[in-house]
């Protein structure tokens, strides 16, 4: 009988420990982030493909889970987009060209010349497989970008995170299907 109680109180806690995180094509992300005392919501999370190489699998998260990317974008609270690079193929300076492509596709929010290369300078060392980026929005202050949870700097402004969250979720994403995924849409 106690060996059963204790073989319940196991499974009960190990069903706890398991479900506190969500494994997207090998990469594994938390179901909820605390962001200096706001609790952010894992909303979906999928995978970027480029000619068949997997190269990333990005994560949004936010207070309350939604499928409108037009909601996301425009809503003024925190949010993060998590990006977990899988593949050796992804360099720094692929990945600038991507971001600097995806702000010319951008059909959300503003963004100068000089804040896109702020945030890309962010990004001066190299890039490589298991990196961890997350790019934070604060209302009122602007987008963070932490790398392997090293603080690398801050975009001001609304308009920005804007359009750089319109790279994955607007209406001309980088990747329709990984909108889909990061949108919760299976």
């Amino acid at each position: 009988m106690k060996n059963s109680i204790l073989l319940v109180v196991a499974l009960v806690i190990s069903g706890s420990v398991f479900s506190q995180t969500k494994t997207v094509s090998g990469a594994t992300f938390k179901s909820q982030m605390d962001i200096k005392g706001t609790k952010l919501l894992y909303n979906g999370a999928g995978l970027r493909e480029k000619y068949t190489i997997d190269l990333y699998v990005s994560a949004l998260y936010l207070p309350n889970q939604t499928m409108n990317g037009t909601t996301v974008l425009n809503n003024d609270e925190i949010q993060v987009i998590e990006i977990k690079i899988v593949s050796d193929k992804v360099t720094r300076e692929k990945f600038n060209s991507s971001v600097k492509e995806g702000f010319a596709k951008a059909s959300d929010g503003k963004a100068s010349t000089s804040d896109i290369s702020k945030f890309t300078g962010f990004f001066s060392a190299e890039i490589k497989d298991g990196d961890d980026i997350l790019m934070i929005y604060k209302p009122g202050k602007g987008t963070a970008v932490m790398i392997n949870g090293a603080y690398k700097g801050l975009v001001e402004g609304l308009e920005f995170k804007k359009a750089l969250f319109s790279i994955w979720l607007g209406s001309t994403p980088v990747d329709k299907k990984l909108k889909s995924k990061m949108l919760g849409k299976v």
